[in-house]
């Protein structure tokens, strides 16, 4: 038995607080329990309207003793609430209440003593500071918002770190017909975390989808774990705050959001969890997750089929700006479906039918038939003869192929569609876009489960280089990893420099003042480019001196080309991490940057420099050169198992990386030790 049933699946419930007050929380919790099947028993220290008196005699009163605890009682009390529930057999409790450290002042020991008491125990805790959860199937709702009465059962869970966005989630899936398996707000999560209750989901048989809302994570190689195990075996799809700086506002709801946006989606997304913008997303992924997966499959064909020309082209651009293809269909394909619709219709992909007529049907099978297609996309506006759901399972090509239905119309039509699709086992949202999404989180879906086949090579072994790390012994370890660095030469004297501009071909040379401890040379004056003479080199020398340098790095000058930026560093949260940008300022002005978790296979890796928005410079733009995107994955996935391998690096960084028309040349290197990281 998972830890957290006795908290989903309660054999019985204490309610302590519980109150006659309509107005109290106690009361709200007591009247939302009451429909559940197992025995609840209610606890008021004044024994209003009958209650119990006492913990214990609340359990007493339950046969083999309460399972779950609901804490309906001030933040200074709930503590010693949790031990006596503990004492009496309790083995889950949920907290809603709110004042603990998010409060600061006396919270903030409040807070301490329930963890302490927790820990102490071992009672699993949901909370504080949240508005419950509920478990449709089971009539099973512990919340305090009166509207989770309505929700229905369904096959989607939804995990969130706020109650309240669990709550909306929830409302948001009943509209959508799709409903809800499970709904927990995670809140302060003292004790029980997102990775816990994702852990729970996997061999819950009620969940078919997942939808994950995140504000911040406290244990990000838990939460990368859990994800994995899970997508494995049901989709995830998840929805990170954080993109924007709210965190002053995130301070007074359940904590900081001290987790980087952008590293969060990204780590998820290799773990095999969907990322989506917005709740609007979220639900419209869940809801064709929650009915059938793609198979795993490195770029998945859409085929689309629209009864309006307009609807039909909002979708094709939404999946092109998402990344979908749309492959043109055989020509056998429109040659059947030509001989079905008038010439003046679009037939390659989309094929436009305009309204649905004779030969629809055997126009769903042709698409569905056609070899680069994997997933079928059916939008129309509601007809008073046609009904799309009906035409799909007609055609017999859904049992063989994912089909997904978008319609739009007057309330009462899109009600009796939905109940259609629901009858012939059809997932089916309502407008262009959300169709769009859904198509969207399908073949992304896939896509993550093809790369995560992909197992990253763990047979690296730490080269026979070490620090104090400069320049010149950071570019050794490059050299050491295969990447390729500048033909150079470390001088202690201004002859050996004199010398080193003669060996490396009488320059240009690029003449730096060489110290581990100096990281940013070029603002104190520690660099000169272009250096071509003996005359030009007592300059450089001159000025290096002045800004204190004792050594010199002469390196020759590469040629032009465009810049890249690479790193390997320890994220606080996540661990080791590779991130890949435009040099520059670009990627630090436009956060124009790929990132991924290490260690990372070389085919994960080829796919970062496809997610630059300014990937286009890297392909041969207006006569520049062309990216050998093989040769980048291996330098990346390099820097990623370095870092793997060795604890003591906190950093290694390729600044720039420059992109010639002759391959990939680092030019600066920076390597930072993890003692030197803390200062």
């Amino acid at each position: 038995m998972h830890s957290l049933t006795p908290l989903f699946a309660p054999g019985g419930i204490i309610v302590v607080g519980a109150s006659a007050s309509p107005e109290k929380l106690g009361a709200v919790m007591a009247q939302s329990l009451s429909a559940y099947h197992a025995a609840v028993a209610l606890v008021n220290s004044r024994g209003e309207n009958g209650m119990h008196t006492s913990i214990a005699d609340a359990a007493a009163a339950i046969g083999d003793g309460p399972d779950l605890a609901v804490l309906c009682v001030p933040a200074a009390a709930t503590a010693q609430a949790l031990r006596d529930s503990a004492a009496n057999g309790a083995k889950a409790a949920l907290v809603c209440a709110g004042g603990f450290a998010e409060a600061g002042g006396p919270g903030v020991e409040f807070g301490r003593q329930v963890e302490a008491a927790a820990s102490e125990t071992g009672i699993r805790l949901l909370g504080p500071n949240t508005s419950g959860f509920f478990v449709p199937h089971r009539s099973l709702r512990a919340s305090f918002v009166p509207g989770v009465a309505e929700l229905e059962p369904g096959s989607v869970a939804v995990v969130a770190a706020s109650g309240g966005v669990n709550h909306v989630l929830a409302f948001h899936l009943q509209h959508a017909g799709v409903g809800v398996s499970l709904g927990v707000g995670i809140g302060a999560g003292t004790d029980i975390t997102a990775p816990d209750v994702l852990d729970y989901l996997i061999s819950d048989e009620q969940t078919k989808a997942v939808a994950l809302h995140l504000e911040s994570v406290a244990d990000g190689p838990a939460l990368v774990d859990a994800v994995s195990r899970l997508s494995s075996v049901k989709p995830v799809v998840a929805l990170v705050v954080g993109r924007n700086d709210v965190s002053e506002f995130a301070q007074s709801h359940t904590g900081a959001l001290a987790t980087s946006w952008r590293t969060t989606r990204a780590v998820l997304k290799q773990a095999g969890a969907v990322i989506v913008d917005d709740e609007s997303q979220l639900v419209a992924a869940v809801t064709v997750l929650a009915a059938r997966r793609l198979a795993p499959a490195a770029d998945p064909g859409v085929g689309l089929i629209t009864g309006q020309a307009g609807p039909g082209l909002v979708i094709a651009d939404a999946l092109h700006s998402a990344g979908v293809t749309l492959p043109r269909l055989a020509q056998a394909s429109q040659d059947t479906i030509g001989g079905l619709l008038p010439p003046l219709t679009f037939q390659a992909n989309p094929v436009d039918t305009g309204r649905p007529g004779p030969g629809y049907q055997k126009i769903l099978a042709a698409v569905a038939a056609d070899q680069a297609i994997d997933v079928v996309g059916v939008y129309g506006l509601t007809e008073p003869v046609t009904d799309l759901p009906l035409s799909v399972a007609e055609s017999g090509a859904s049992g063989s192929l994912p089909f997904l239905i978008g319609v739009d119309g007057p309330d009462g039509d899109v009600e009796r569609a939905r109940k259609s699709a629901q009858q012939h086992g059809l997932p089916l949202i309502s407008g262009p876009t959300s169709l769009a999404h859904g198509i969207t989180a399908l073949v992304n879906d896939a896509r993550g489960r093809f790369q995560r086949a992909q197992a990253p090579d763990s047979t690296f072994t730490w080269p026979d280089v070490e620090g104090p790390w400069d320049e010149n012994r950071s570019k050794e370890l490059l050299d050491a990893l295969g990447i390729t660095t500048p033909a150079r030469r470390s001088c202690s004297t201004r002859t050996a420099a004199h010398e080193a501009l003669a060996q490396l071909g009488g320059g240009p040379v690029a003449v730096k003042l060489l110290d581990a401890a100096v990281l940013h040379k070029t603002e104190i004056g520690g660099v000169h480019l272009g250096v071509d003479s003996p005359a030009a080199m007592d300059r450089a020398l001159d000025g290096l001196e002045a800004a204190g340098a004792r050594e010199f790095l002469i390196e020759a000058m590469a040629a032009s080309g465009i810049d890249l930026v690479l790193g390997a560093r320890r994220d606080p949260v996540f661990g080791p991490v590779v991130v890949l940008g435009l040099g520059g300022t670009t990627a630090e002005i436009f956060a124009d940057i790929s990132i991924r978790s290490a260690p990372l296979s070389v085919r994960t890796a080829e796919g970062m420099p496809g997610e630059l928005q300014a990937r286009a410079l890297l392909y041969g733009f207006r006569s520049g050169p062309t990216l050998d995107t093989t040769e980048l994955a291996r330098i990346l996935t390099h820097l990623g198992d370095a870092l793997c391998a060795n604890d003591g690096i906190a950093e290694i960084e390729i600044n720039p990386l420059r992109l010639t028309h002759d391959g990939l040349v680092a030019l600066d290197a920076v390597v930072i030790n993890v003692e030197e990281d803390m200062k």
